[in-house]
């Protein structure tokens, strides 16, 4: 369902999964380390844009490579470091990662599709608006955690989705949806 029309603002908070968003998402594994994270075509100057276009913009991610101990809290923390330092080079700006570490099976109400990380956000940024807030991201699970807060819900594919009544617009990157704001 493409034909949302909203106009982002200062007042509005981004929300962006991490692995198929930002970085290039690895097949039946985990970024563990700063070697292997890259990042999408186009995102740092996407991150920017987005950096102008809203008030906040923060990572919400699912990172269970460190409940099954393939990769550390350290590692983790690195990697976030580095694609910080980056995205700052980049004239971008990222508030706050939250990432939950749980395995799926654990049912941590911090881990997407529940939305105990932007109940987070929220309260450590009082001035977040759900009804004035985007979830940007490539799973379905992000789309369920959007609409459960009444978000405006962007999943990035290149496939047609199985649930559409979630999804508000659908683009082939963060570099698409920048392109499609500035308008």
């Amino acid at each position: 369902m493409n034909n949302i029309d909203f106009r982002p603002d200062k007042s509005w908070t981004l929300f962006l999964d991490r692995d198929g968003v930002i970085n290039k998402k690895i097949d039946n594994d985990y970024v563990k380390s700063w070697s292997e994270f890259v990042f999408l075509p186009g995102v740092l100057e996407a991150l920017a844009t987005c950096k102008e276009i809203f008030g906040r913009v923060i990572i919400l991610s699912n990172q269970q490579g460190i409940g099954k101990g393939l990769m550390t809290l350290q590692q983790l923390e690195e990697v976030h470091k580095q694609m910080l330092t980056e995205i700052k080079k980049n004239h971008g700006h990222i508030d706050m990662i939250y990432f939950c570490q749980s395995k799926e099976e654990m049912n941590d109400p911090m881990r997407k599709p529940d939305v105990g990380m932007a109940l987070q956000a929220k309260l450590d940024f009082p001035e977040i608006n759900f009804g004035k807030s985007v979830m940007l991201g490539d799973s379905i699970s992000d789309m369920k955690l959007g609409f459960q807060l009444h978000m405006i819900n962007v999943l990035v594919t290149e496939k047609t989705s199985s649930e559409p009544e979630i999804i508000h617009l659908t683009v082939k990157s963060l570099k698409e949806f920048c392109q499609l704001l500035a308008k």
